[in-house]
């Protein structure tokens, strides 16, 4: 494969603020971009008020010229979050909000699948991942991208199972930040997007940045996603996230993303003296609310142990090589970023990309924040490097113990033709089963992206292979039979661990649908 190495002449560089090399930068991101394969990484620097780096590497779109640059745009996914937080604590400063507002006393229409947390959840709760809800629950009613508008999603959040109780335990969701923009808009009166536009992207000067990739223009300088097939890395179509954007729709530039992470670093203030939000706010907005399991580290990144790992909103607080660390990571089909910043030390740094691949962000990151602590040396690229290909053999032997484990002689309970109908599930709606010419298909009715077929594994399951192959998400479709010998219920589940949390094909309960009824 062709790999084209182009590095952007445009760089950024400050004098007032801590030198940082430009060839010590250039060396560490270009061999990221190397040792995992992306065609195109943007970063920015902040230090001490000012822009040390903004500064483009590698190209938008692999076998094409286009170079990016810090001006090209970049889905920015869950660092949409903070955003979402940030407006909230605006209308908390206005007097129109209190974050121990009941949720359900600003959205009537509001519920969960228990009462008592319906009853119970804050506006606060909204942010911080400890509702109840499992890991990327309900995330399929939108990603991969689906009809289905943000009201269908809130309303259809009642029938989304909870894995515990509430407040008891953190497990990440997309889901909620959705009810969080709907309050905003509640409150505001102005939809989450233009409340963004206005509010951040207009005061901050972040004069590229979109709130959908929808908005994007032909000839604008952004890039494309890339994730693979197979070996070969591929270029793919941007996919819109509009019915959850508070979540992770913007779409921003690296030079666009430097001045959103001064304002955060200076506590909501503008360089022009105006603010944002109160220093008071932005106090509530970093103290954390739940804690994470802070377990030590693949002995490859041991430096980067944790002592403590919490959430708070929108934003992740944790140490890092004794200093206090806020961050988040965002990951969209095709293209992952990360954004730090150390509190403390008055830095943050920015980095955006167009593959999958969360070691690459991971390892820039790393050597910038040890570069401004003089931390000892550490080559970052080459431990993620070889923990990813570590990584990658596991989930190989994932999937070898799988086959060898399977019954490959055994036969369905049914005919195929028995197997072929409507199936709902309560949250996402239906799917179809189809028979046709000795061959069973799948297609979820609201996600254009799972189609495909189902290939028989063992006894009375079935393998998803889903024909847009850059998913890396088949996944096991499993009927269980009533003693009638009819089918009752159909359950699935990802066949690899390396799949995407948000596939969350484990939390569907599915069963037949009867004919003649109006499709959901």
């Amino acid at each position: 494969m062709q790999f084209i190495r182009w590095t952007s002449p445009i760089l950024l560089l400050v004098a007032a603020a801590p030198l940082l090399a430009q060839t010590y930068l250039d060396d560490a991101v270009e061999r990221t971009r190397k040792a995992f394969n992306v065609p195109g990484i943007a970063v920015a620097v902040v230090k001490d008020g000012k822009v040390v780096v903004a500064k483009g590497y590698g190209v938008r779109k692999l076998g094409e010229a286009a170079p990016v640059t810090p001006r090209t745009l970049f889905g920015i996914a869950s660092n949409t979050k903070i955003f979402t937080a940030a407006a909230l604590a605006m209308l908390v400063d206005e007097g129109k909000l209190a974050w121990d507002d009941r949720v359900v006393d600003r959205l009537p229409g509001f519920q969960m699948s228990d009462p008592y947390v319906t009853r119970e959840m804050r506006i606060r709760d909204l942010l911080c991942h400890r509702s109840g809800l499992g890991l990327g629950a309900g995330d399929l009613m939108f990603f991969p991208g689906t009809d289905l508008t943000d009201a269908d999603i809130i309303y259809r959040l009642r029938f989304v199972p909870l894995a515990t109780s509430f407040r008891s335990t953190y497990a990440y969701d997309n889901i909620l930040y959705t009810v969080a923009g709907a309050v905003i808009k509640q409150v505001s009166g102005k939809a989450w997007a233009p409340f963004i536009q206005e509010r951040f992207f207009a005061p901050l000067g972040m004069g590229d940045s979109k709130t959908s990739i929808k908005d994007v223009r032909p000839g604008d300088d952004v890039i494309a996603p890339h994730a693979k097939v197979g070996d070969q890395l591929q270029a793919m179509a941007h996919s819109p996230l509009d019915n959850s954007a508070p979540a992770g729709a913007i779409v921003a530039s690296a030079e666009d993303m430097a001045k959103w992470v001064l304002a955060l670093l200076a506590k909501g203030a503008l360089p022009n003296g105006k603010r944002l939000y109160s220093e008071r706010q932005a106090k509530v907005l970093w103290t954390p609310l739940v804690l994470r399991p802070a377990g030590d580290p693949p002995a490859l990144l041991a430096e980067a142990k944790s002592h403590f790992i919490t959430y708070a909103m929108g934003e992740e607080v944790r140490d890092y090589r004794g200093q206090l660390k806020v961050s988040h990571t965002g990951g969209l089909q095709g293209m992952v970023s990360e954004v730090t910043m150390l509190p403390e030390h008055k830095l943050g740094v920015v980095v955006l990309t167009n593959q999958e691949s969360g070691a690459a962000f991971q390892a820039i990151t790393r050597t910038v924040l040890d570069h401004y602590l003089n931390a000892p040396p550490k080559d970052w690229v080459a431990a993620y490097a070889e923990l990813d290909k570590q990584r990658q053999t596991e989930t190989k032997a994932s999937l070898a113990q799988a086959e060898g484990l399977r019954v490959a002689k055994s036969a369905p309970a049914l005919p195929l033709a028995a197997y072929a109908g409507r199936y709902r599930d309560p949250w996402y709606g239906d799917v179809v089963i189809d028979a046709k010419d000795g061959q069973l298909s799948i297609r979820f009715t609201h996600s254009p992206a799972l189609t495909g077929t189902l290939e028989h594994w063992q006894y009375d399951t079935f393998v998803a292979r889903w024909k847009d192959r850059s998913l890396d998400a088949d996944a096991y479709v499993t009927f269980s039979l009533t003693p009638m010998g009819k089918i009752g219920q159909v359950r699935m589940e990802a066949v690899s661990p390396s799949t995407d949390f948000s596939f969350d094909f484990q939390d569907l309960v599915m069963s037949p649908v009867a004919a003649g009824v109006p499709a959901y």
